[in-house]
């Protein structure tokens, strides 16, 4: 590891350490999914929305809701979280950086 003085410490970044061990792309797509899902689910209840009227304004099932919903589900697909974001009144932004 190579070291990298940050204020007194010396060390790497986190994002160093998941490169090194193999698992920075698999981490950043964990957290993304797990942020979207929280997201959604915290405006969901600002606007006390249930899960069967969420589906209802998705026009889709509470079960792919529920996969939606679900930060470990990796089959979420950018459609679906891009109709869940419309049915909260909100906007889905992607972005490469």
């Amino acid at each position: 590891m190579t070291g990298k003085r940050i204020g007194k410490h010396i060390g790497s970044s986190f994002d160093d350490f998941l490169k090194e061990e193999g698992i920075h792309e698999e981490a950043v797509e964990n957290t993304a999914r797990q942020i979207l899902a929280w997201q959604i689910r915290e405006q969901m209840i600002a606007q006390g929305i249930s899960k069967v009227d969420m589906a209802k304004r998705m026009e889709t099932s509470r079960a792919q809701l529920d996969h939606l919903l679900d930060p470990e589900d990796g089959d979420v697909n950018l459609r679906t979280v891009q109709r869940a974001a419309a049915a909260v009144g909100k906007k889905l932004r992607v972005e490469l950086v």
